[in-house]
């Protein structure tokens, strides 16, 4: 009887510990990704990038990051100057046409060990590094608006991160600090959940 009791509570145990898991999928009409480099010391550029998809798990119970890929279409470069942009597309920076595109993506991290902060590895050149990004979950609830029939669950995340563009091969204008080596990268998006 009591071995009965045990497998009993175990299984009750056992069903109530069910992963909260949550597919999302970012906004492509909702999200920025900008980036601010120095300009010969006078000031910084602003620039960011204008096609972007990505797909993530979270699981809101034990704050956690599953299976994160982000890709942004480094073609689609702005900073609202056309010889810039053309500039920045040839392979003195971004290389476009060898590497269309730039990654960041996360196996697994556990938000609530530190928080504030979310380890991945980003792609640039064909190069990839660590990078931790200063991460906020601003909110995840239902949407005030209708997509089609219904208001999804959309989530509202801000990220900061730096980054030396050197560190991947990007060393053009460094030397004669013509353009600086420090990229700041800022990201904010809305992800709705699936």
């Amino acid at each position: 009887m009591m071995k009965y009791i045990r497998i009993m509570m175990l299984l009750l145990f056992s069903s109530t510990i069910v992963a909260n898991e949550n597919n999302y999928v970012i906004d492509d009409s909702h999200f920025s990704i900008g980036f601010l480099v120095e300009h010969a010391g006078y000031a910084k550029t602003l620039g960011l990038f204008k096609q972007i998809e990505g797909k993530y798990t979270y699981d809101q119970s034990l704050n956690l990051v599953k299976d994160l890929v982000m890709k942004i279409n480094t073609d689609s470069v702005f900073t609202n100057h056309d010889k810039r942009d053309a500039h920045l597309r040839s392979p003195d920076f971004l290389d476009v046409e060898k590497f269309p595109t730039m990654t960041f993506t996360v196996d697994e991290y556990d938000l609530s060990k530190t928080p504030g902060k979310l380890k991945g590895k980003f792609t640039l050149l064909g190069v990839t590094k660590d990078v931790v990004l200063d991460f906020n979950i601003n909110k995840v609830a239902e949407y005030p608006f209708r997509v089609g029939l219904s208001k999804p669950i959309v989530m509202g995340v801000s990220a900061r991160a730096s980054l030396n563009r050197s560190d991947y091969g990007m060393s053009y204008g460094v030397d004669k600090n013509l353009v600086g080596d420090e990229i700041e990268l800022i990201i904010e998006f809305e992800a709705r959940q699936q």
